[in-house]
């Protein structure tokens, strides 16, 4: 998946400007691009080119000009074509695993650290989901499957995070360090 298909889902909903993009991608828990000026600008750029996006200057006296962009309806045929196509697997990332497959050659404080630290980091990222939830807000151009969409994305991710903690706790228990 590109950024471009991100971008045009975005812009499905409303016009927005490069900086709006920007903190959307940024702010949020599933959209795991950097959300740099770089990418969204080279990638409204291509889809500019592509004729799936317009743009259009918006004159604000002394303040700098934005482009505000929306999506064309080759954009959204675009969008919903990708949206059909078949779903890419599931990946699993995680450091944390590599480092834990060889965590035998450490000694029981150590290895309580390496869990300790690994358990704050994932209750860290579970409440900035929770303040995320707090943050999410629909504007008129979200329906309710739209919404009911993101509500359940935020849960998923929510779930992932928790069911961490609970095999983090499991863990312990069957290497004796609770």
């Amino acid at each position: 998946m590109s950024i471009n298909h991100a971008i045009l889902g975005l812009l499905s909903g409303k016009p927005m400007t490069g900086y709006d993009l920007k903190k959307l991608i940024q702010e949020s828990s599933f959209l795991y691009w950097s959300g740099n000026n770089n990418q969204i600008y080279k990638a409204l750029v291509e889809l500019l080119n592509e004729g799936f996006v317009t743009n259009k200057v918006h004159h604000q006296g002394s303040l700098p000009s934005k482009k505000i962009y929306t999506v064309t309806p080759a954009g959204l045929a675009e969008l919903r074509q990708w949206v059909l196509s078949p779903p890419e697997p599931p990946e699993f990332k995680k450091t944390f695993l590599i480092q834990l497959a060889w965590a035998d050659l450490l000694n029981t404080d150590e290895l309580n650290f390496l869990l300790a630290g690994y358990e704050q980091e994932v209750h860290t990222q579970l409440l900035l989901l929770e303040g995320q939830a707090a943050r999410i807000s629909f504007g008129q151009e979200c329906n309710r499957r739209g919404i009911t969409l993101w509500k359940l994305i935020h849960s998923n991710l929510v779930s992932t995070y928790t069911h961490e903690l609970v095999w983090l706790g499991q863990l312990r228990q069957e290497l004796g360090l609770t």
